[in-house]
């Protein structure tokens, strides 16, 4: 097959897990798949970096800007070069809804229809017209979660058959990180609403009171809940002991996994949860909320609270501290998750239509 990926959604550093889900799979693909062709198309923010150096994958760079999102909508719609390919991977929500190449696109979460309250109005009708559009011309939707792929289908009414599930996978790197723990609460998460950061804020602050040798660290991309965040913790007891980093490079994360004491996760609302796997491989002794898919993924690896309940998020705290932890080991659960299998399936689900 000649496959087409479009790429067109990804602004590096600016979306958060999906740019890593696409940067995983691709280089995956690369290791896994030596007989079919790919043809990455690219925006102006995205460069050559993105695309395997494999000699079976192009680099087909566009001429649109994603930052502007009705000029990148509008080239996927008509003016992204489908001649010439077998079928269209769309890795990001949306999909060209002409022409006649089959399609496989996937579909992260459904926050906008689970939480539509965190979206601007501006925003919403958009994501509602377009994800409804791509899931009903695509023939085959991937779903990074059991729980997704339940939200697909009751949302959309469309065939339990035509939505697989493919879980993502987890970076090698974090396996063979070292282990030098530190007082140190690490999350990873973009500051957005559903992450649940405000009252991890608060949770940690009472922690600190017991144990203020401990700093908390919040990695991930400043989101659009990152001003609230700072209030919270402006107005926390804690406050000189919590950081965030807002976006940092690969090496600066892999540091901070090593140096962790515990990771704790406290998401509302996740289509997959990928921080938890890291979490898992590096050997961090984890918690997160009982919610799926994370409770799910975790499989007995991570402690597991409640993720409205301050008082449940500081007691798996305390156990992470005096060094309880869970019953199955994280780098044993981990590695029950890999790209490569992902890879394989996606090529799969692609070959069927």
């Amino acid at each position: 097959m000649t496959i087409g990926v479009n790429a067109l959604y990804l602004i590096p550093g600016a979306v958060g897990g999906t740019e890593i889900y696409l940067r995983s799979l691709l280089a995956a693909l690369a290791r896994v798949d030596h007989e079919n062709r790919y043809r990455v198309f690219t925006n102006r923010e995205t460069g050559p970096d993105l695309v395997p150096s494999a000699p079976n994958f192009e680099h087909v760079p566009q001429a649109v800007s994603a930052i502007s999102r009705p000029a990148r909508i509008l080239h996927e719609q008509f003016r992204l070069p489908l001649a010439g390919i077998d079928v269209l991977l769309n890795p990001g929500f949306t999909a060209p809804l002409f022409g006649r190449v089959p399609q496989v696109t996937v579909i992260h979460d459904l926050q906008h229809k689970r939480h539509p309250e965190y979206f601007r109005w501006l925003d919403l009708p958009a994501w509602q017209f377009l994800i409804w559009a791509a899931v009903r011309r695509s023939q085959r939707i991937i779903a990074v979660s059991e729980a997704t792929r339940a939200d697909v289908i009751r949302f959309y009414d469309v065939e339990e058959a035509k939505v697989r599930t493919i879980p993502h996978g987890v970076d090698e790197r974090f396996f063979g990180l070292p282990r030098r723990p530190e007082p140190m609460v690490l999350c990873v998460s973009t500051l957005h609403p559903h992450k649940n950061i405000g009252r991890l804020v608060r949770a940690f602050a009472r922690f600190h009171r017991e144990r203020p040798e401990f700093r908390l660290v919040l990695a991930g991309m400043r989101g659009f809940h990152t001003e609230a965040v700072e209030r919270e913790i402006a107005a926390s007891s804690a406050a000189q002991a919590i950081r965030v980093t807002g976006w940092i490079e690969r090496e600066e994360l892999y540091g901070f996994f090593t140096r962790a004491a515990m990771f704790v996760y406290p998401s509302t609302f996740e289509g997959f949860g990928m921080p938890i796997l890291e979490a898992f491989a590096a050997g961090v002794p984890a918690a997160c909320s009982n919610i799926e898919p994370l409770a799910g993924i975790a499989g007995g690896a991570a402690l597991l609270f409640h993720p409205e309940d301050e008082k449940d998020m500081l007691a798996a705290m305390r156990r992470l501290a005096s060094g309880q932890s869970a019953k199955v080991a994280g780098p044993e659960r981990a590695r029950e998750f890999s790209w490569e299998a992902a890879a394989r399936a996606t090529i799969e689900t692609l070959r069927s239509v």
